[in-house]
């Protein structure tokens, strides 16, 4: 799937299936579901589910938590915007598929 094509998915009532847990919590993400999105991430035991799990917890203010799940995932801690780094996440798992 194409990055574009994602981002439209947004827009339906539940993500596109046969995705993995890490692009399904970034777009529980997007829609403001930090719960559920969280709860996904949190059962994700890949370094994509860290990624998507650190990303949310930078997005809620926990830095300390955020910078042990991106050691975590293998990434370096982000400080960029959030919406810039979802889109980094996104676009990165999506072309890993």
């Amino acid at each position: 799937m194409e990055f574009a094509a994602f981002r439209a998915t947004l827009a339906e009532l539940s993500p596109p299936s046969g995705i993995s847990p890490a692009l399904r919590a970034l777009w529980l993400a997007a829609r403001d579901d930090w719960s559920g999105a969280h709860e996904i991430a949190q059962r994700d035991p890949t370094p994509a589910g860290a990624w998507a799990h650190a990303y949310l917890h930078r997005g809620e203010g926990d830095l300390d938590n955020a910078a042990y799940w991106y050691r975590r995932a293998g990434k370096p801690l982000a400080t960029g915007a959030l919406d810039a780094e979802w889109e980094e996440i996104v676009a990165d798992l999506l072309s890993a598929r």
